[in-house]
């Protein structure tokens, strides 16, 4: 299966396309979803920067999207 969502896509662009996926940056640590370097910042920046399991991060991130998909 291809991932619907990847580590190099802004933060921003992955909530906008799949807007269920806040949930699991909030459960993971990052709740500043709301700032404006969730622009520009990429999911694997913002796991970096935040000290969080990015491998673990983007396996909810694509479960979600792809529950969204189903």
């Amino acid at each position: 299966m291809t991932d619907l969502i990847t580590r190099d896509m802004s933060i921003m662009e992955a909530i906008q396309r799949y807007p269920d996926i806040i949930g699991v940056f909030v459960a993971h640590g990052l709740g500043c979803i709301g700032c404006a370097m969730a622009n520009f910042e990429t999911i694997e920046q913002g796991a970096i920067a935040h000290g969080m399991d990015l491998e673990s991060l983007m396996k909810d991130l694509n479960e979600t999207a792809a529950a969204m998909n189903a």
